[in-house]
């Protein structure tokens, strides 16, 4: 099941002189891989922060019917899966079917359906052989399929990710981009990383000084050249490289 993300009039300051979200609007629809870009210090890390009340500012945060409120936080979180840029920040069991069984022993659930449930998020993320293993022992890209596999354990509506595909190799960058490309729920994906954002979302926000400037499909938007430059997001370097590469091996 999937969620809408709605998002009314928002704002925050982390300080009174230093508005990092200004009334910003942004809906994501239910089920859609929507990319969220912009330059260092726009807001993307801050706006996720939002979705599950980790955060909260001026203005309104819905996922699916529910706002998130302080009433409904336990509801939210439930519903909303948060995968951090570095996996170190959300993993702290001593190994891994520990991590994951965390979230489903925390809310409640019965031993039948922690079972379950981890069973299902070990198979989905390529972790079969590894549940007696420490976290830490891992590599990057394994404790990177682990926090994401704490997140799909309780079955959410939505999971944001943050920079998912920093620090990973090609190799681990594709088996990143299976997984997320065969996930249902809804997605928002803040990443600098242009290129595996293209092959796996929908469309694309761009945010610049606190506020969505643009919202469209993937390509309409990468192409507007002077959109892109004007928000910090060139990628004329990029196009150079691949045209003078390829042209000067043609056959």
């Amino acid at each position: 099941m999937a969620a809408r993300i709605k998002i009314e009039d928002l704002s925050f300051s982390y300080s009174p002189d230093k508005e990092v979200l200004k009334r910003l609007w942004l809906e994501v629809n239910p089920g859609e891989k929507m990319g969220l870009i912009g330059p260092m210090g726009a807001g993307k890390s801050t706006l996720l922060l939002h979705l599950n009340g980790l955060l909260s500012g001026s203005g309104k945060v819905f996922i699916g019917d529910t706002g998130v409120t302080k009433r409904t936080l336990p509801e939210i979180r439930r519903k909303v899966g948060l995968v951090f840029q570095n996996p170190d920040d959300q993993l702290f069991n001593p190994t891994v079917e520990e991590e994951i069984a965390f979230g489903p022993l925390n809310f409640g659930l019965s031993p039948d359906d922690v079972a379950a449930k981890c069973d299902y998020a070990i198979e989905a993320m390529r972790l079969r052989g590894l549940e007696k293993s420490p976290t830490h022992h891992l590599s990057m890209g394994e404790r990177k399929r682990v926090a994401l596999a704490t997140v799909l354990a309780l079955d959410p509506e939505v999971i944001a990710f943050d920079e998912p595909f920093a620090n990973l190799d090609p190799s681990m960058m594709t088996q990143l981009l299976d997984i997320i490309n065969g996930l249902t729920a809804t997605l928002l994906i803040v990443s600098q990383s242009m290129l595996p954002l293209i092959s796996c979302c929908d469309r694309v926000a761009i945010i610049n000084q606190g506020t969505i400037v643009a919202v469209g499909p993937v390509k309409e938007i990468l192409r507007d050249e002077e959109l892109m430059r004007n928000n910090g997001l060139d990628l004329g370097f990029y196009k150079k490289i691949f045209r003078d590469f390829f042209k000067e091996n043609s056959i």
